[in-house]
């Protein structure tokens, strides 16, 4: 489903844990990370297309998660001219996101990857608030940087529970489920 200027309805999912660290994770066979996202089906809402994406990459459900924001706007962006699939009708040149703030609620042993039949993610760790704005694809960046802004003042309490001497996640990566 394509709107009239050529983007795809989609929701964005940004996991955060009990210390405000938030789940970054590794898409399928290669070494770029991203927020777990998807598109919205015809006849969905935004809240019905979230909760099916977390279900199907993430392996959780209502019960694992709280829902603590969502994005007031769609935020857009435009895919690189190389990306687009020219060929097909209509052309998608982007996506529309509406974004959500999960408070993970479950323990993080319950998160399953491998739920789907063609899994979009292979790993995933937690990483800083703002870690993700520096290290997503270039054409991303301007609407991570939006979301984790708006998403801020609700996480940045969460985070005053840790030490000030807490050291960054390390690099390592929890592997696959299955």
């Amino acid at each position: 489903m394509i709107d009239d200027d050529g983007y795809r309805p989609n929701v964005g999912i940004v996991i955060c844990n009990r210390q405000g660290q938030v789940l970054w994770a590794r898409r399928f066979g290669q070494n770029s990370w991203q927020f777990p996202q998807g598109g919205i089906n015809p006849g969905e809402t935004a809240e019905q297309a979230m909760y099916r994406e977390l279900f199907e990459e993430v392996g959780l459900g209502r019960k694992d998660v709280k829902i603590l924001a969502s994005t007031r706007n769609w935020l857009r962006y435009k895919l690189p001219k190389r990306l687009v699939r020219w060929d097909t009708k209509p052309v998608c040149i982007g996506q529309k996101q509406r974004w959500f703030l999960l408070q993970l609620m479950c323990n993080e042993s319950e998160i399953n990857m491998q739920r789907s039949s063609t899994p979009e993610f292979d790993g995933w760790r937690w990483v800083s608030f703002w870690y993700p704005v520096r290290q997503v694809v270039s054409f991303k960046r301007d609407v991570y940087r939006r979301v984790m802004k708006e998403f801020s003042p609700v996480v940045m309490p969460l985070q005053e529970v840790l030490p000030p001497t807490t050291r960054p996640p390390s690099p390592a990566y929890r592997r696959k489920r299955g």
